[in-house]
């Protein structure tokens, strides 16, 4: 099993606008600077996303790959948890991770849980850090979106 790494961000919005914002699938690349493209593959009953394609290109990582999502854990005022798995790539063997909202104070807690694996040999140091800088930027440019949208 892959380890994963976590981080949090407090974002002064509700959980539903956070959560709108990371259900936007399409507009990722306005906003998260290492993806170039992405395709909503196929959604569940509810319009939510169930397959996205990737296109991502963070300097030594170039990959297309597919997530798939369950929103299960969400509840009505966005609050909750959506969790990703890989399903397939070309460099990456797993990219499994998480969102948790949590409602506080007119704002959002996100708790951002993440394990990147490649195919390619890799100390597992350098893994570790390599996720940790994933993760800090996904937080920053999401509270980034977020609190700039009206």
């Amino acid at each position: 099993m892959t380890d994963s790494t976590s981080s949090s961000v407090r974002i002064t919005a509700e959980p539903g606008a956070v959560l709108d914002v990371i259900a936007d699938f399409e507009s990722y690349p306005d906003w998260a600077d290492q993806v170039k493209t992405v395709k909503v593959l196929s959604e569940d009953g509810d319009g939510w996303a169930d397959q996205v394609e990737y296109v991502l290109d963070a300097g030594a990582v170039k990959d297309t790959y597919v997530l798939e999502y369950d929103w299960d854990g969400i509840a009505e005022d966005g609050s909750g948890v959506v969790s990703w798995h890989l399903v397939r790539a070309g460099v990456l063997k797993a990219l499994d991770g998480s969102y948790t909202l949590s409602g506080k104070d007119g704002g959002t807690q996100v708790d951002y849980s993440l394990a990147v694996d490649v195919k390619i040999p890799m100390i597992g140091m350098l893994k570790r850090k390599a996720e940790k800088v994933i993760i800090d930027t996904a937080l920053k440019e999401l509270k980034k979106r977020v609190e700039s949208l009206p």
